[in-house]
Order: structure tokens, then sequence, then C-alpha cells
């Protein structure tokens, strides 16, 4: 059985101002993604520019935060949220999705996308091998934070959570660090390296996150106000991944119609 290390969630205190490790590596991951689309941008042909890249992380960081927000608010919790809509705005209790948080992205990008007279699809292509670093982050933050917790079990890789009864669980925001962050990114990161056809990285980003969280929600505790919602197993994470795959199979599909009429690559 492994052990929970002893971890204080806030890394740093400064009288009534207190910065956390989750909030950290949410900063992390956004300077990581500029760091690294920088560079993407001076080493490929795309329409991208490092002033680009900085102003789609900006209001791509807007859209994760409020898109996520919000997808929190009407997938997970809609019916506190009705009675408690004051509620809604308070971020710091927690309470975020990455579903929410992607189309909070695409509209994002899209409004970019006219601004930089460019395909939509060319600023997803060129940031999708980079958001894994986003999310493997945002995992560690769930694992300092003592929360999203795995299911029982007794496999020698189980952890008792402070927060998570007597029971061992699985350390699921580690196992969703390494197929959501390590496994994607690497994936993802060596197909970008080749010029590709406009959508297929998108295409590839949404099959392999949907694919990747799927299998990890196996791991995964249910939220408790919802639990498992379909078969005794299904959970909410998993039924919204579902659209994520079969409309990432869809664009690999478009994909692949547009590059035999057109011949284009990115």
């Amino acid at each position: 059985m492994l052990i929970y290390p002893d971890l204080d969630p806030i890394a740093l205190r400064l009288g009534w101002l207190q910065i956390h490790w989750y909030g950290l590596m949410y900063l992390f991951g956004f300077a990581a993604c500029w760091g690294l689309g920088v560079l993407r941008a001076r080493r490929t042909d795309n329409p991208m520019t490092a002033e680009r890249v900085s102003d789609c992380i900006f209001y791509g960081a807007l859209g994760v935060i409020v898109g996520g927000r919000i997808g929190y608010v009407l997938f997970y919790n809609l019916p506190f949220y009705a009675t408690h809509p004051w509620d809604i705005v308070a971020i710091w209790d927690g309470g975020m999705s990455f579903h929410g948080g992607l189309i909070g992205v695409i509209v994002a990008f899209w409004r970019l996308s006219r601004r930089f007279e460019c395909s939509v699809l060319s600023l997803t292509d060129f940031f999708a091998p980079l958001v894994p670093i986003g999310l493997g982050a945002g995992r560690i933050g769930n694992f300092i934070n003592d929360e999203l917790w795995g299911r029982v079990t007794d496999s020698p890789i189980g952890m008792i959570f402070p927060t998570g009864g007597p029971l061992p669980r699985f350390p699921s925001q580690l196992i969703e660090f390494l197929l959501e962050g390590v496994v994607l990114f690497t994936v993802l990161w060596i197909l970008s390296r080749k010029p590709r056809i406009l959508g297929l990285m998108s295409a590839w980003f949404l099959v392999g996150y949907g694919s990747l969280r799927f299998i990890g929600e196996f791991f995964r505790e249910p939220d408790p106000q919802i639990g498992f919602i379909g078969f005794g197993w299904l959970t909410e994470g998993q039924l919204l991944c579902i659209p994520m795959i079969v409309g990432g199979i869809f664009l690999w599909r478009w994909s692949q119609d547009q590059f035999k009429k057109q011949g284009k690559l990115l």
C-alpha cells in the first residue's frame, strides 16, 4: 500500500493572502503552454506568431475558467446551484469541468480566428499537443488538494487519503496525470512534428483525451452528488467523453475528405 505524503495544499502564506498549489499548477500549465507555443510558432509553417500565441493563451485561460465553471454547474451540480445561484461565482470553493472548459476555449479560439483571418481548426490543431501539459498539472493539483481520489481497492497501489476514509483507494489523480498528461502529450507531440491535414491534430486530441479519460474514470470515485448514472459503472465524466470521441472520429473523416478534395496540409 502506498502512503499519502504529508502535503500542505497552501504553498505560501503571506498574512491573509494564501497561495495554493492548485492555482500554481494552473499557472504552470498556462506558462508551459505559452513557452512551447512560442517555440512551435518559430519552427513550423503556420499562421501563428509569438504575439498570437500570447493572445490565444490569455483568451484560452478565460475560456477555461468561465467555461469550466459553467460546465461544472450544468453537468455536475445543477440542482444545488439552481437554489444557490450566488455560489456559482465561488470558484475558490472548487468545481471545474474539463468538458465545459473545452467548450469555452473553442468559443474563444473561434473569436480569435476571425481576428486572425484563419480557420479555427488551425488554432486548435496548433494548441492540441500543448493542452496535456495543463491537464497533467491540474491532476497534480488535485492530488495535492487531496480531492478526486479513486475507488476503494485492495491492489498494491492503493492509498489511504486523509479525506477519503479508512480504506485504501486508487490514486486516480496520478493515474489520470499519466494518461491525460504524460501519455497524451507524448503521442500528440510526436504526431505534431510533421505537417498534418487541417483538423487532424484536433481530431486526435478529441479521440485521445476522450478515450484516456474514459479509461481513467474506472479508477476514480464518481462524484458523490451524482454517483453512477448507468449500468452500475458509467460515470458523468465517461458520458461526456462519448460525444468527444464521436466528434473526433467525424472530424478525422472530414479532414480526410477535405484533403482528398483540396490536397492541402496545415
